[in-house]
C-alpha cells in the first residue's frame, strides 16, 4: 500500500471517528471511542514508542480503583483527561499526564444482580459525547455522566426491569446516537439493540434480533423484518417460555463510509436446539452479524455464523472495518474472528460473505460452503442425533478480548484459545420464572465417589492459548506465540508494536515476527485491552489491570484490587506489590454439625448450579472450604434467606427447597474431609 493512500485512509478514519464523537479533538493524540476510531481496527498512528524506544518504556503512573473483580474495560482519553469504566459498572476520572483523580461516579447497582450475569460483573467501556461520558450498567441502565463533575445529567432505563438483562458492552456512537445492547442470553431473554438521544436519553429506535413468542408486532424498527424473514427460522419449542436469545452483549461498530451500523448477536435460548425448537429453522438473528441504518435502525443485511447454533458460538466478538486489497482492487469488508472457530471477511455494503477459514482447530464443521456461506457440519456435530461429543468450547477460539488490524502490515492481531468440551443430549430443562438450566448440555464431572454419572464424559484436552498474526486476505496465520490462559485483547501502533497482556505480563511484540521487544511484570493478571495516547509530545500506553471474566471462575487467581497502570519511555514509577494469597484452611469437618443429606443429590446440585462460578475454588469461594457448610442454618441463610446478596452471592430459593440445601451441604462436607485429601495431593486448590 501506498504511503499516501494510507494517510488518506487514516486521515479518514480519524476524521469519521470525531465526527462520530460529537466533541473536539486534539487529534491523532487521543483515544476518543472504544476503538479508538469508528472502525475499531484499535490502530494508533503514534510512533513515538517504537521497536527501538520501547525497551526504555517504564511505569509513569498508576491509580487503583476500588472493585477487585474483573477488569474488561477499555480506557478512554480526550482533553488531557482520561476515563475508564471497572467492574460493577463504576467510571473515574484522572488527569492523564499526572494521575490525579478527577472524581468517580458509582451507580450503585444491586449486589444481588450478579446472579444474572453470565460471566462476573465485569464492564468493558464507555463512550463520550460532548460533555458526556455514557456508561451501560449492570441492571440494564445507560447513564450520561457529565464529563466535568461526574454527577449524572440524565438516566434510561433501557431493559424489562422484570427480566434478567444486563448491559456489560461499551457504548457506542454512531449518526449522533448513542447505541447500546444487552446480554442475558443464558438467563432467557430476547435480545435487542436500541438507539437513544445522548444529549437527553430519549429512545430513537429499537431492532429486536428474535421473534416475539406470541407473533404479535413490536411497534420497532424490527417490525417488517420479522414478518418477512426471521418469524419462519423459528420452529415450536422451549424458546416460546423463555425468549429466543440472541443478545447484542458485545460488537457494535459504526461505519461513516455505509453509514451502517453492524451488530454481533449472542446464543440462542436454550442451547439444545432439540427442545429448543424441534431441530428445525436456522433461528435468526442469533449467532449472526447484523447491518442496521444508523439513523433509522432498518435492517440492511445479515450474515449467520452458526446456523441452528446448540454449542453457544456467539457472534458478539469484536467487528472491525477496513479497505483491504482482493483481486487488484480495494475492498471494503468487514472482519470477525468468530467463537466457533472461522475468521469471516464479507464484504461491508451488502453482508456477501467473501473469504472464511478456521484459525484454530474446529471439529463441529469441515470449512464453510463459498456457495450457500453456510458451515458444512461434520456428521457427529449434532450430539442432540448422534450421543455424546467433544467439540470446540464455549469458552474457546475467540471471545469478548478485542483483536486489532494494523493498516500497514495488513495483519489482524488476534487473541485465541484452543480447547474442547463434551457435548451430550438432555432429556427435559427446569424452568424456573421462565428460565434456566440453559446450558445442561455441557459436562462438568464431579471428582470421586458422588461424582455424577451422567455428567461423565470422555477426558477435554487441555487448551492452548496464543496471539495470531491472522492474514485476512490469504486467510492464514503469519505468526503465532502462545500466551497465558485467559489472554487481553491487543493494540496495535504506527511503532511496528502490538501491545497485549498475557497473564501478569504486559508485553509489546514487533508486530512482523512476534519477538517479545519488551516485558513487564504487572504483578497480577491482566485482561483488559491497552490503549495509546500523546500529550505533550510524550506518548503513554495504559492498561487496567484486573482478572476475572469466566476465565477468573475456575482459574487458580485471586481477586485483586483493579489497577490502572499508565506507561511512557524512561517512566521511573513504582507501584506497590500486591500482597501473597493464602487459600483459607481445611475445614475441620469432625467439628460440623452432622448432615443427613443426600450426598450423590448434592453431587448433582452442584454440578448445575455451583461449579461454574466455584470450580477453582480462589477468585470465588470454594465451598468445601467455607465455614458456612459447617452448620445447617449457615448454609440456609446463605442459599434461602439472601444474607449474603449485596456482595453478589443471591438467595437460591427459587431453586433449592430445604431438603436440597442440606442435600448439598452432605456433599461439601464428604468433599471437605476427602475431596480436598486428594487434591492437596494432587497440588490443586480444589
Amino acid at each position: 500500500m501506498g504511503k499516501n493512500v494510507l494517510s488518506a485512509l487514516l486521515a479518514l478514519s480519524l476524521a469519521s471517528t470525531l465526527a462520530g464523537c460529537g466533541r473536539a479533538s486534539s487529534g491523532n493524540g487521543d483515544w476518543p471511542s472504544y476503538g479508538r476510531t469508528a472502525d475499531e481496527q484499535r490502530f494508533s498512528p503514534l510512533n513515538q514508542i517504537d521497536l527501538d524506544t520501547v525497551t526504555r518504556l517504564g511505569l509513569a503512573w498508576y491509580a487503583d480503583v476500588d472493585t477487585d473483580r474483573g477488569q474488561e474495560g477499555t480506557p478512554l482519553v480526550a482533553d488531557g483527561a482520561i476515563y475508564t469504566s471497572t467492574a460493577w459498572s463504576k467510571v473515574f476520572a484522572f488527569d492523564a499526564v499526572t494521575g490525579a483523580k478527577k472524581w468517580q461516579y458509582d451507580p450503585k447497582v444491586p449486589g444481588q444482580k450478579a446472579f444474572q450475569i453470565c460471566c462476573d460483573v465485569v464492564n468493558r467501556g464507555i463512550a463520550l459525547w460532548k460533555d458526556k461520558v455514557i456508561v451501560g450498567t449492570l441492571d440494564g441502565r445507560l447513564v450520561g455522566i457529565n464529563r466535568t463533575s461526574g454527577n449524572p445529567d440524565w438516566t434510561v432505563q433501557t431493559t424489562p426491569v422484570d427480566e434478567p438483562y444486563s448491559i456489560t458492552g461499551a457504548p457506542r456512537i454512531a449518526h449522533g446516537l448513542v447505541i447500546i445492547g444487552n446480554a442475558g442470553s443464558d438467563y432467557g431473554v430476547r435480545g435487542f439493540v436500541s438507539a437513544y438521544n445522548p444529549d437527553t436519553g430519549k429512545l430513537v429506535w429499537r431492532f429486536y434480533l428474535t421473534p416475539r413468542p406470541d407473533g404479535k408486532a413490536d411497534g420497532a424498527a424490527s417490525d417488517d423484518v420479522m414478518k418477512s424473514l426471521v418469524e419462519g427460522t423459528w420452529s415450536d419449542g422451549a424458546w416460546k417460555i423463555t425468549g429466543g436469545g440472541g443478545s447484542p452483549w458485545d460488537a457494535i461498530t459504526y461505519d461513516p463510509q455505509t453509514e451502517l451500523i453492524y451488530i454481533g448477536t449472542g446464543n440462542p435460548v436454550v442451547w439444545n436446539d432439540r427442545l429448543r425448537t424441534q431441530n428445525k429453522g436456522d433461528n435468526l438473528f442469533v449467532n449472526s452479524i447484523v447491518a442496521l441504518h444508523a439513523k433509522t435502525g432498518k435492517y440492511a443485511w445479515h450474515y449467520q455464523t452458526t446456523p441452528r447454533d446448540a454449542w453457544d458460538y456467539d457472534a458478539v466478538q469484536h467487528l472491525i472495518v477496513a479497505d483491504i486489497p482482493l483481486r487488484g482492487s480495494q475492498r471494503h469488508v468487514v472482519m470477525q474472528a468468530s467463537k466457533n472457530g472461522f475468521f469471516y471477511v464479507l464484504d461491508a455494503i451488502d453482508g456477501k460473505l467473501i473469504s472464511a477459514k478456521n484459525y484454530v482447530p474446529v471439529t463441529w464443521a469441515s470449512g464453510i460452503d463459498m456457495t450457500t456461506g453456510r458451515p458444512i457440519e461434520t456428521p457427529e456435530a449434532r450430539f442432540t442425533e448422534t450421543g455424546r461429543v467433544a467439540l470446540l468450547a464455549p469458552a474457546s477460539a475467540h471471545s469478548w478480548q478485542p483483536m486489532s488490524y494494523s493498516p500497514e502490515t495488513g495483519l489482524v492481531y488476534l487473541p485465541a484459545i484452543s480447547n474442547s468440551r463434551v457435548f451430550g443430549d438432555v432429556d427435559e430443562l427446569d424452568y424456573v420464572d421462565g428460565a434456566k438450566n440453559m446450558a445442561v448440555n455441557i459436562n462438568y464431572s464431579v471428582p470421586g465417589p458422588h461424582g455424577t454419572k451422567e455428567k461423565q464424559g470422555p477426558a477435554v484436552p487441555s487448551s492452548r492459548t496464543e496471539l495470531i498474526a491472522w492474514d485476512p486476505i490469504k486467510q492464514a496465520a503469519r505468526w503465532r506465540v502462545p500466551t497465558a490462559t485467559w489472554p487481553g485483547g491487543t493494540l496495535t501502533t504506527a511503532g511496528k508494536l502490538v501491545f497485549q497482556a498475557s497473564g501478569r505480563h504486559f508485553i509489546a511484540y514487533d508486530a512482523a515476527s512476534g519477538k517479545a521487544a519488551w516485558d513487564y511484570d504487572l504483578g497480577a493478571p491482566a485482561i483488559g485491552s491497552p490503549i495509546t495516547y500523546e500529550i505533550g509530545r510524550t506518548q503513554y500506553v495504559a492498561l487496567l489491570v484486573g482478572f476475572g471474566g469466566s476465565g477468573g471462575f475456575g482459574g487458580s487467581e485471586p481477586r485483586r484490587q483493579g489497577r490502572l497502570m499508565v506507561f511512557k519511555i524512561d517512566g521511573n514509577a513504582k507501584a506497590p506489590a500486591y500482597p501473597e494469597y493464602t487459600p483459607p484452611p481445611l475445614l475441620d469437618v469432625a467439628k460440623a454439625e452432622p448432615s443427613s443429606g443426600d450426598a450423590d443429590h448434592g453431587a448433582t446440585l452442584y454440578s448445575r448450579y455451583c461449579v461454574t462460578c466455584h470450580l477453582g475454588g480462589v477468585f470465588l469461594p470454594n465451598l468445601a472450604r467455607s465455614p458456612v457448610i459447617m452448620r445447617k442454618d449457615a448454609l440456609n441463610s446463605v442459599l434461602l434467606d439472601g444474607a449474603l446478596a449485596p456482595s453478589g452471592m443471591a438467595s437460591f430459593k427459587q431453586y433449592f427447597k430445604p431438603a436440597d440445601v442440606e442435600d448439598l451441604r452432605a456433599f461439601l462436607l464428604w468433599r471437605a474431609k476427602d475431596g480436598e485429601i486428594r487434591v492437596k495431593k494432587q497440588g490443586g486448590h480444589g
